[in-house]
């Protein structure tokens, strides 16, 4: 490979949220534990970010910087690419984060009261996006039969005639499932909710992070002109850009696009998130190849590992992202106990089940974007604790 993945950066007493954490669950640690938890990844930056960030300093002040015609074309040019997606410069919104966009749309689109509907279990920002501005979380829990993951659409369209339900909030690819929908579930959804005139926002922020032998399908490339479609994008979870906040919100509506402004105001993608964003999709598709490679490697380490020396565990298949989730119900543990095992005895630090909604007990989210030594410790962890041996 040209690009290093096997290097860890230690982030503990740097401000990461998840190193320092794990050091609040549990203090006294074993040498080498590494959080597994949320969703930015373990491995070094692509030198080419860095280089160019270094560049910019040179060359630049920090001043208030907006888009740039260069940025606004590298956001364009890789949706046509990777995407197979034609949007227009004007129709991108900036934000610091796609979280952050969620509660603007909340708050843009709909009134208190008013129901949105929701795939459960689901990324928990979605709940926390809903009730902020007194929403009504309105759930249509996924189907989940034969180690697989479906949407339920008698379901959705029962909640869609609901003249109280406006919005739905849609995670393409689904976080924590893994699941990549098909184009044909996704017409599916938009025919439902424009029959009922129910609004789409949908997270794909994961959309780059496809393992081999999936296709991501924008969900605007399956409405039609005129559907009420906002898609939130951007190059954070790809790149692992977290930190600079940048996220290209896309409202080809113009007028849905002013209301959205209006209710985010001023603010907006710093200018080394606006540089780190165009260095990214103009010079890093290379490093984001090898980046999907070691992921699905980490994913094959985990479901062999898993089906030979762990059995009880399901690995439910993982399609995009690179978050696997694990069925641990047949461990026998209620919530609490699950975590104590995954804490105190493998010293695993992951993102529990239960935090993405009630259909969430008693599974575990593991984050595979770690060197693969990182994972294999995790998993031996897993299994001498399950074993009672730790």
């Amino acid at each position: 490979m040209k690009y290093d993945f096997e290097t860890l950066v230690d982030r503990s007493h740097c401000g990461s949220g998840k190193w320092d954490g794990m050091r609040q669950k549990k203090p006294e640690l074993s040498q080498g534990i590494v959080p597994l938890s949320v969703a930015d990844m373990e491995f070094k930056n692509a030198p080419e970010i860095a280089q160019g960030l270094k560049e910019y300093m040179d060359g630049h002040i920090l001043g208030y910087t907006s888009p740039t015609q260069e940025y606004l074309a590298a956001v364009c040019a890789w949706m046509e690419k990777r995407h197979n997606w034609h949007i227009e410069p004007e129709w991108i919104c900036g934000t610091h984060g796609v979280v952050e966009a969620l509660f603007f749309a909340v708050k843009a689109f709909c009134q208190p009261g008013d129901g949105v509907i929701v795939f459960t279990p689901v990324y928990y920002p979605f709940y926390m996006a809903i009730e902020g501005h007194q929403c009504q979380i309105k759930r249509c829990p996924l189907v989940y039969e034969n180690n697989a993951y479906t949407m339920n659409f008698e379901l959705l369209e029962e909640l869609a005639q609901d003249p109280d339900n406006k919005m739905l909030i849609l995670c393409s690819p689904h976080n924590p499932v893994g699941r990549v929908w098909t184009p044909q579930e996704l017409k599916r959804v938009v025919d439902i909710c424009r029959e009922n005139h129910v609004r789409i926002i949908s997270d794909e922020i994961h959309f780059d992070i496809i393992m081999p032998g999936f296709q991501h399908t924008v969900i605007s490339n399956v409405a039609q002109p005129g559907d009420d479609v906002i898609v939130c994008t951007a190059p954070s979870k790809t790149f692992n850009l977290a930190a600079m906040q940048t996220s290209n919100i896309v409202i080809p509506n113009e007028k849905d696009r002013a209301r959205f402004k209006e209710i985010a105001g001023f603010g907006g993608p710093s200018a080394l998130g606006l540089e780190a964003c165009r260095i990214a999709y103009t010079q890093c598709e290379a490093w984001m190849e090898e980046m999907i490679s070691v992921i699905d490697g980490n994913r094959q380490l985990a479901e062999d590992f898993i089906r030979e020396r762990l059995p009880e565990i399901q690995v439910v298949p993982l399609q995009g992202t690179y978050l696997l989730w694990l069925d641990c119900r047949a461990l026998g543990k209620g919530k609490e106990e699950l975590e104590e095992l995954m804490v105190q005895k493998a010293e695993l630090f992951l993102d529990e089940g239960y935090m993405f909604g009630d259909e969430g007990i008693g599974f575990e989210r593991v984050n595979l974007a770690a060197p693969r030594w990182v994972i294999q410790g995790a998993l031996e962890r897993l299994e001498k604790a399950v074993r009672g041996q730790a």
